[in-house]
C-alpha cells in the first residue's frame, strides 16, 4: 500500500475517533462504514454482525463491544431525525475490519490500524505490511492447492507435482533451485522455502501459478508431466521477464522473517489488545 494513501487515511481514521467521559476510545459504526469504503448501510451490518460472533465465540460480552445508540442527523430541509448507531470499541473495529471485504485498501488499513496500541504511522505501515505478507501466502497456498488438483486430474501424480512446481521455481530465480535458495536464504529442514521470501517474490510464484491454472483449465488438450512442466516454466520465465525489466531479481532479494512467527506474533499482540481492553472496562 502506497505511503501516500496510509497517510491520508491516518487522518480519516483519526478525525472519526470519539473520547467518552473516561477517555475510552470508540467510533460510531456509521462513521466506520464510511471509512472502510461501504456505501451501503445494509451491507456493513452483514459485516456487523460477523463481527458480533467472532466477538462471541472468543467469550466476550458483545454488548461491552458493540453498544446500540441513536444518533441526530440531519434531514431535508433542515428537518432533523434519529437514526440508529453503534458505539464500537477499538477491539470492535478490529474484528468488523477482519471480516470485511479483503479487497478494499481501507481494510487492511484499518486491521493494523486498529490492532496497534499507539496511532504512531510508521507503526501501522509496518503492520500493513506484515498483513499483506501473510494474505499474499495465504493465496500463493491456495494458487497452489488449485494446480496440484488440476494436475492430479491430467494424470500427474505427487511427487510429479513436485518436480512441476520445483522447475518453476528454477525457471523464476534464474536458474537456482528450490534447494539452491533455500542454502542461500539459510532456510533449515522441510520448512517451505515461501514462507521466507519477501512479499514482492510470494505474488511473483502466485501470479505463475494462476496464469498456468488458467491455461490449464482453457486447454484441456495438455496434460503429462512433461507438456504441464512447460507450460509452468514458460509461465515462471514470463513472470521473471516482467520482474527484470524493473531490475528485479528474485534470487537476489533476502529473505524475510518467517510468516508463521509474524502470524503468532500479531495474534499474540491482539490477545493482548483484548486484555488490556477487558480490564479497562473493569
Amino acid at each position: 500500500m502506497k505511503h501516500e494513501i496510509i497517510e491520508k487515511l491516518h487522518k480519516n481514521f483519526n478525525d472519526y475517533a470519539q473520547k467518552t467521559e473516561d477517555s475510552l476510545e470508540f467510533w460510531f459504526a456509521r462513521d466506520l462504514q464510511v471509512l472502510l469504503g461501504y456505501d451501503q448501510w445494509k451491507n456493513f451490518q452483514k459485516v456487523i454482525e460477523k463481527a458480533k460472533i467472532a466477538c462471541q465465540n472468543a467469550g466476550l460480552a458483545v454488548e461491552d463491544q458493540f453498544a446500540d445508540v441513536g444518533k441526530l442527523i440531519t434531514a431535508g430541509k433542515g428537518a432533523e431525525r434519529e437514526i440508529d448507531d453503534i458505539a464500537l470499541t477499538r477491539h470492535a473495529c478490529y474484528l468488523i475490519a477482519q471480516n470485511g471485504d479483503p479487497r478494499k485498501e481501507e481494510i487492511a488499513f484499518a486491521m493494523a490500524y486498529f490492532a496497534v496500541q499507539t496511532r504512531k504511522q510508521e507503526l501501522i505501515e509496518k503492520r500493513i505490511s506484515e498483513i499483506e505478507r501473510l494474505t499474499f501466502r495465504e493465496k500463493l497456498t491456495n494458487s497452489e492447492k488449485e494446480l496440484s488438483g488440476i494436475i492430479y486430474e491430467r494424470g500427474v501424480d505427487n511427487i510429479g507435482f513436485a518436480r512441476i512446481r520445483s522447475k518453476g521455481d528454477q525457471a523464476l530465480f534464474g536458474g537456482n533451485t528450490t534447494q539452491d535458495m533455500k542454502r542461500k536464504l539459510g532456510i533449515k529442514g522441510s520448512r517451505a522455502l515461501a514462507d521466507f521470501l519477501p512479499a514482492i517474490t510470494i505474488k511473483a510464484k502466485d501470479f505463475a501459478n494462476e496464469i498456468t491454472n488458467f491455461t490449464l483449465k482453457r486447454d484441456t488438450h495438455i496434460r503429462g508431466e512433461q507438456l504441464i512442466t512447460s507450460e509452468h516454466v514458460k509461465n515462471n520465465k514470463s513472470v521473471r521477464n516482467l520482474l527484470a525489466e524493473k531490475e528485479i531479481y528474485p534470487e537476489t532479494l533476502p529473505a524475510e522473517e518467517d510468516v508463521k512467527k509474524v502470524e503468532r506474533r500479531i495474534k499474540s499482540e491482539n490477545k493482548k489488545m483484548l486484555k488490556g481492553g477487558n480490564k479497562k472496562k473493569k
